[in-house]
């Protein structure tokens, strides 16, 4: 039975995946020297060096004890504080901070609209935040029967992901939670090595929960992942961002 990898392993290799969309994401926060950044959701502390090399100071928040731990372990020495919180209630003081990132963690929480408003509350007048997000329902696969791979996405979207389509909502959320929408775009993740993409979307082990739910049929599963690591694979993933400004 695979079992989930273990969460900063995970975490680093999906970092690993994503390099060329985080470094966009650097790109549009354009932190300066003399800002003060706030990564929500840093994880194990993965993009909050490269954060350090271009802002003044650097504050990484995440709920976790042990990934907490290992960005303090990964940033000693730089301008980086990481502080243990959670993101409907940020550790972090009304309009004290330039700059904030968001990446992939609204689809985890229980309320994105309230993390929004606190993504609000802790920017300066002026202030900027980038957002980014996939959408889970966009999950395509080659080869393997498309019935399968449909029923596969649909299980994700209503029983492993809490909020799979926020990445759509995302400018429509912003600015419902009082933050002007400067910019939306989005594109296009491809994987073409399997096993990346099993560690990275689960799918072998979100296809052996869909068939203990009854959503899949043991042998269209069987077939569907036996079709995937034949290959020649292919995974296709939307990831949206959104550039937001503080008034």
């Amino acid at each position: 039975m695979p079992t989930r990898p273990d969460p900063i392993t995970y975490l680093d290799h999906a970092a690993e995946a994503g390099r060329g969309y985080k470094r966009r994401l650097l790109d549009a926060l354009d932190l300066r020297p003399d800002h003060t950044a706030l990564d929500v959701g840093c994880g194990p502390g993965t993009d909050l060096p490269a954060m350090a090399e271009r802002a003044g100071a650097v504050i990484g928040v995440d709920l976790d004890p042990a990934m907490v731990g290992e960005a303090e372990r990964r940033t000693a020495g730089l301008p980086v504080e990481v502080r243990q919180g959670d993101a409907h209630a940020l550790p972090v003081d009304d309009r004290s901070v330039d700059r904030v990132r968001v990446d992939r963690v609204l689809h985890l929480v229980a309320d994105p609209s309230a993390v929004l408003a606190e993504v609000r509350r802790v920017l300066r007048p002026g202030g900027r935040a980038v957002l980014a997000q996939p959408d889970w329902e966009t999950l395509a696969v080659d080869p393997g029967a498309v019935a399968t791979n449909l029923a596969f996405t649909r299980f994700v979207c209503d029983r492993i992901v809490p909020n799979p389509v926020v990445g759509r909502q995302l400018a429509r959320l912003a600015g419902a939670a009082g933050l002007t929408v400067v910019e939306v775009d989005g594109e296009v993740l491809l994987l073409r090595d399997f096993t990346t993409a099993d560690e990275i979307f689960g799918l072998t082990r979100n296809a052996h929960r869909a068939v203990r739910a009854g959503r899949l049929t043991r042998p269209a599963a069987d077939a569907w992942l036996a079709d995937l690591a034949a290959g020649p694979f292919l995974a296709a993933f939307t990831l949206f961002r959104v550039v937001v400004s503080a008034g």
